[in-house]
């Protein structure tokens, strides 16, 4: 999982999520792509080992959100599977990143 410069066009939010501080999510991801959007905190724009684009982004916190808060991260991706796919790999990542 990395990074991404490839074109995101398309994406969308499929009901896949997962759950964890921001802090930690710059911790594992680095700084994100975008902050202070119109409906969301922070925004990272990722692809999987496989080269599956996909978002990951707070949703509609509006007033912020704490540094050690858990928060609702959606994944956006081009189809469910590759939500799904884009999860698994984040919370392997996740695992065996501490």
């Amino acid at each position: 999982m990395k990074a991404t410069s490839k074109s995101l066009n398309g994406t969308s939010f499929h009901d896949v999520v997962i759950h964890e501080t921001p802090a930690n999510m710059i911790k594992f991801l680095g700084e994100p792509h975008c902050v202070g959007g119109d409906k969301t905190n922070m925004e990272w724009e990722m692809e999987t080992k496989d080269g599956t684009v996909f978002t990951i982004y707070d949703w509609k916190n509006y007033g912020g959100i704490a540094d050690d808060q858990i928060v609702e991260w959606h994944i956006g991706g081009h189809s469910k599977s590759d939500t799904l796919k884009a999860r698994e790999e984040l919370v392997n990542f996740i695992f065996n990143f501490q």
